[in-house]
């Protein structure tokens, strides 16, 4: 088992792996950097080599594809995250591995947004999608991490062996956060630097496609995690809706003792079982999230019991 991991995941990084390879080589030299290629078409692979990283390939495209088998391959006591392209500077890894492995953190984070990645990043709708995604989780989940969409982040053993990857592109940053959140693991925020992209490399984030899987995966997680706050205030709408069709004929029958229009009626009465419907469903599935905590308590159990097998 490694110490420190350094898990780069590229796609043609060319113009920059080298150099991420050698500054962490020289910020952390007792880690072992492991440079993941994700079919790139320049040489990306070759450079990463001749700077002294292991090279490995990972052929579904997709960053989270990429993530999965770094996760299932390396066992390390502290593994950190960085982009390839040279905008997360390497003289935070010390402090965020330090973390890990002295203050038992599960997950630390490093965070663009409170330093300089507004006046860095020249994209005003990643700015903006950054600061979206940051107030929708923090606001669903009741957490306070810094920076969702981060590509810099260090993780214990317990994450990455605990962790199932589901999504395959760039929201597995966003899947990242909220896991740690809900499994109530130890979060670090770490305030970093960030640089931009150097000229002629560039980045392979689409703003809208991608932001557009990012806020479906918020949606589908806080479905999954939190099912009574989802099929709740769906039942709360609906509850809603069926009162403001309801009511103008229930105030007509004192009126006039007259029943009008009765599809709406009908359909108002629809609505409401409806309602009914999506708040069982709620609490049904609430209880069996509850269950899966309880046995996700145990697998770290087991997972801890596997890293000392392989320690020792």
């Amino acid at each position: 088992m490694d110490k420190i991991a350094v898990l780069i995941p590229c796609y043609n990084e060319s113009k920059t792996v080298k150099k991420v390879v050698e500054d962490w080589k020289q910020e952390l030299p007792e880690a072992v950097i492991y440079v993941y290629d994700n079919n790139s078409s320049d040489d990306t692979a070759a450079l990463a080599e001749a700077a002294g990283a292991v090279v490995r390939h990972e052929y579904q495209q997709g960053k989270g594809n990429v993530i999965r088998r770094m996760f299932r391959e390396i066992d390390a006591e502290c593994y950190i995250m960085v982009d390839g392209d040279d905008t997360y500077p390497a003289e935070y890894g010390r402090q965020m591995a330090d973390l890990v492995l002295e203050k038992n953190t599960d997950m630390v984070v490093g965070d663009r947004l409170s330093s300089t990645y507004f006046e860095e990043n020249k994209r005003p709708f990643h700015n903006f999608g950054n600061s979206l995604v940051r107030g929708s989780i923090n606001h669903l989940f009741k957490t306070n991490i810094r920076d969702i969409m981060t590509g810099y982040r260090a993780f214990s053993y317990l994450f990455v062996k605990s962790f199932p990857v589901l999504s395959k592109g760039f929201e597995i940053e966003t899947e990242m956060s909220i896991h740690a959140v809900e499994k109530n693991m130890r979060i670090e925020n770490v305030i970093i630097e960030y640089r931009d992209r150097p000229e002629g490399s560039e980045s392979k984030l689409n703003t809208y496609s991608d932001g557009m899987k990012v806020l479906r995966t918020i949606g589908r997680l806080y479905k999954n995690y939190r099912p009574m706050g989802f099929f709740g205030g769906l039942s709360a709408l609906m509850l809603v809706v069926a009162a403001a069709m309801f009511l103008p004929i229930l105030v007509k029958f004192f009126r006039t003792g007259m029943v009008p229009n009765f599809p709406t009626l009908i359909v108002s009465g629809f609505i409401a079982l409806a309602a009914i419907v999506s708040f069982f469903v709620g609490l049904i599935l609430a209880t069996i999230v509850e269950k899966d905590r309880q046995a996700f308590e145990f697998r770290l159990i087991m997972i801890e019991m596997q890293k000392n097998k392989v320690q020792y």
